[in-house]
């Protein structure tokens, strides 16, 4: 039901609009890999710049995700460190359990 939502509420107008924009800039332009020399047809590339506006989208996708992921890295070690710690907790609260029930059983 949610998947549905968000399929017609969230993806289908963000498809409609990259389409609208990927066919509004369709014209060929130049992106040159060198800052110095503009003019140097070795490192310059033809390309559509609907192209171009979707690598960057993607490129700040990246660097946006890979900046977030680094931040949270320490409440993952916090979350990792307490849940061996319940881990631990739970496997000692077993023995104590297992054991005094040993005891029980040899007392009757």
């Amino acid at each position: 039901m949610f998947n549905r939502f968000l399929l017609i509420v969230v993806f289908v107008p963000l498809a409609i609009v990259l389409i609208a924009l990927a066919v509004a800039n369709r014209a060929s332009v130049p992106f040159t890999l060198d800052p110095f020399n503009p003019g140097n047809p070795a490192l310059t590339l033809q390309m559509p710049l609907f192209v171009l506006l979707f690598a960057a989208i993607v490129v700040g996708l990246l660097i946006g995700s890979m900046a977030t992921w680094f931040k949270q890295g320490r409440y993952r070690k916090a979350a990792r460190q307490r849940g061996l710690e319940a881990q631990y907790a739970e496997q000692q609260a077993a023995a104590k359990t297992s054991h005094g029930q040993s005891l029980v059983k040899t007392a009757s």
